[in-house]
């Protein structure tokens, strides 16, 4: 073990000949250091002793927290803060000794002070805890239905061969993707600036003499984020859906349709909730301006102009049967639909019981969602292929040397790059292992060894386009809907077969978009690209052995989890998250998309918007080299107009409308008018309002909602708008609902 970077840097390195250096993306300049120190003590003992241990510890907490009532995930962010004291005591007791290892082998126990550079790293390690068992846990997701609500025998070797093969087939594609979305200047990936923004406000001291330091800015208003979490996150959550519409017009269905913040349009509806606004597109402090320009008008577009039309003018899908916005399933008249009435013994589609007990309907914001998600993937590909395809396609062709550089480029040449092989190797071992596991245990997962090699080439097609688009804008467009909706055709009625091909030809990708962004980090940071390498490939074994351990403990200790019937009343063990996995695999995988997209079928239309989604980007382009002086027209991004949809449901319209209007104010006018403050404070606040929220949420779970002391009054009713999930069709009868 080394613990420092000299061995990894090349005595005098040479720049490459006819290097251009351009100037980096203005917010990348007045954030990112343009220096380096070679010198710094990277892989330290205590920088990996501190990264194993905040990995096991975060994928411990976001595994348990998952299959909860109230699931809770928790950011690295928490591990970003705590690992600073930790790391400097360390740096402070342990003895400066040489500890010797067989194979010549060595490292010091405490080679100095703890810099910047072991905090990216303990970092790193916690990042893979996070993407492994948080926001994104399909592999575990689709194991925990394949268990507990398919009731299928499933072996563990089996189970840690998906979760291990899913990451590292991740880690694969941003191996071979990194020249493309790592490398050039032009994909800064802006989540990124506010993790640098952070570490420079913890490790640096501001000379400045005006103002406060970042430090002392961090400290004020997470305190602050920290005690006013208490109001929407337990005493007043009311303030996380303030629906005042509601209040006006309480016995109006359409009133509330429109202005319920939580099961409506949301119109006039607001959140003074920062979990609410950066829940489902994240800090929207974060986000460029032109993306959230693009979003907003996509947004505005759908919710305040289509969907009414399609309600209230047109009843398109016959609307006014179901809750204007809902994720729930639904029979022909308004009622939820029982899967388990159409399920053989097989956990295959009856097809006698289907047809009599009729089709399967969807709320119209729900249906029109699906569409946009047909719309986004044709809409990426061709944009890309449009605007960037000419730059891949020239990085392709050329060597390093002939790539325009930036400094923070520059700077990473003088380390010792990783070797491509070292990636390939990670690739193509996880796709042996992902075939093997599918002639071995055939029965289990029902995706067969082409159902993988498609998943694989779907993964691989798709990963380099979304990942410009995310590179650039901060916005990632699902295909989800589309993984789910081509092998819902290919093999229809195997539900199973459905969420494994998704984790394949999906969560791969988004695993390995985790990793390019991660790698940005350690580019604008200047971590030793080995060192990155190593503490990647190691977190994530580890993340994916302790996932699988802790699921599968509590899948086998917990009596009748998951199974809401089964459980008592007051059990937290109802796994919302994984209800969602079994309702999507019954929706792609049981029915099938040509039982609700083929010709003859009700949602057969919304099939046209692939074609829409591949038109669109046309105009623009053209439009762009028809008047390359007008700077603006590039900016125009159709798939992120089109995300301005994405995720709803679950995210509501309030959760959207209020994170665009809070990345307005503070990228559009404080970036403009107060461009100092922005350029000192607000990556720095991004993370402040984070750090404070993540840290209360924590502490109200396990002393508070842990033990079911909760609160129960007129302000904890999330959203007082019981008539807005009501249907308006005549002769339509719900519970609590008024007949017309």
């Amino acid at each position: 073990m080394s613990t420092k970077a000299d061995p990894k840097v090349r005595q005098e390195p040479a720049p490459p000949p006819e290097v251009d250096e351009i100037r980096p993306v203005e917010q990348v300049a007045l954030v990112v250091p343009e220096t380096d120190d070679p010198s710094m003590p990277v892989m330290t003992f205590r920088a990996c002793f501190l990264g194993v241990t905040s990995c096991v510890v975060l994928i411990f907490l976001n595994t348990f927290f998952t299959f909860r009532t109230q699931p809770l995930t928790i950011s690295a962010i928490l591990i970003q803060i705590a690992a600073l004291p930790f790391g400097r005591f360390m740096a402070a007791t342990l003895p400066n000794k040489e500890v010797r290892l067989s194979g010549g082998w060595a490292f010091n126990l405490n080679p100095g002070p703890f810099n910047i550079k072991e905090h990216v790293i303990i970092t790193i390690f916690a990042n893979c805890g996070v993407s492994v068992g948080g926001g994104d846990a399909y592999s575990i997701g689709a194991i925990t239905v394949m268990k507990a609500y398919y009731k299928q025998s499933l072996s563990f070797l089996c189970s840690l061969l998906i979760v291990l093969t899913t990451q590292i087939l991740g880690y694969g594609w941003a191996g071979m993707l990194r020249r493309y979305l790592v490398d050039p200047v032009e994909m800064w990936w802006p989540s990124s600036l506010a993790q640098v923004s952070l570490f420079r406000a913890l490790h640096e001291r501001d000379l400045e003499s005006k103002g406060l330091t970042r430090m002392q800015f961090f400290l004020i208003f997470f305190a602050a984020s920290f005690a006013y979490y208490t109001l929407p996150g337990y005493l007043f959550p009311i303030l996380t859906f303030f629906s005042w519409v509601c209040w006006v017009w309480p016995h109006s269905i359409t009133a509330q349709q429109i202005g319920s913040g939580y099961n409506g349009l949301g119109v006039g509806a607001f959140t003074l909730d920062w979990a609410g606004i950066s829940a489902y597109h994240g800090s929207p402090l974060v986000t460029p301006w032109f993306s959230i320009l693009n979003t907003a008008v996509g947004f505005i577009m759908f919710i305040y102009i289509i969907m009414p039309l399609c309600y209230w003018k047109f009843s398109t899908f016959d609307a006014r049967k179901f809750p204007i916005f809902s994720n729930q399933l639904f029979t022909t008249n308004g009622q939820k639909y029982d899967t388990t009435k159409i399920l053989n013994t097989n956990f295959e589609l009856n097809e006698a019981a289907y047809d009599n007990y009729g089709r399967l309907y969807l709320s119209p914001l729900f249906a029109i969602s699906i569409g946009s998600g047909f719309l986004r993937f044709t809409a990426t590909l061709m944009h890309v292929l449009l605007f960037n395809g000419r730059d891949i396609w020239r990085q392709s062709k050329s060597a390093v040397n002939s790539v325009k550089l930036d400094i923070h480029a520059k700077l990473m040449k003088n380390y010792i790059q990783v070797p491509q092989w070292w990636f390939i190797i990670l690739l193509v071992g996880s796709i042996g292992f992902s075939l093997l596991m599918s002639f071995v245990w055939k029965q289990q997962v029902q995706l067969p060894w082409w159902g993988m090699l498609f998943a694989f080439g779907l993964a691989w097609l798709v990963t380099l386009p979304i990942g410009v688009i995310q590179a650039t804008t901060n916005q990632q467009p699902g295909y989800d809907i589309i993984a789910q909706f081509m092998i819902g055709y290919v093999l229809p009625g195997k539900p199973i077969a459905n969420l494994l091909f998704k984790i394949y030809g999906r969560i791969s990708s988004i695993h390995a978009l985790s990793f390019l962004s991660d790698l940005k980090l350690g580019h604008y940071m200047k971590i030793p690209p080995r060192c990155m390498y190593t503490a990647q490939v190691v977190g994530t074994v580890i993340a994916g052995v302790v996932n699988l351990s802790v699921a599968w403990w509590m899948l086998d200790s917990i009596e009748n989890i998951c199974d809401v019937d089964a459980l008592h009343p007051d059990s937290p063990w109802t796994c919302p998250k994984y209800r969602v996995t079994f309702d999507s695999s019954v929706f792609w995988g049981l029915i099938g998309p040509a039982r609700l997209f083929g010709r003859h079928c009700m949602y057969y239309n919304l099939v046209w918007l692939f074609l829409v989604g591949a038109i669109l980007p046309v105009p623009v382009w053209l439009l762009s080299k028809m008047y390359p002086h007008k700077k603006w027209i590039p900016l125009i991004n159709i798939p992120v107009i089109f995300y301005g949809f994405a995720g709803m449901p679950p995210a509501t319209p309030t959760n959207i409308a209020s994170w665009l209007v809070t990345g307005t104010i503070f990228n559009y006018f404080v970036f403009r008018y107060r461009k100092q403050w922005w350029q000192k404070y607000n990556y720095v606040l991004s993370a402040a309002l984070d750090a404070g929220t993540a840290f209360m949420g924590v502490l109200l779970f396990f002393a508070l909602q842990n033990e079911n002391r909760n609160l129960k009054w007129w302000g904890t009713e999330i959203d007082h708008c019981p008539l807005a999930s009501c249907p308006t069709q005549p002769g339509i009868v719900v519970n609590g609902c008024p007949v017309f």
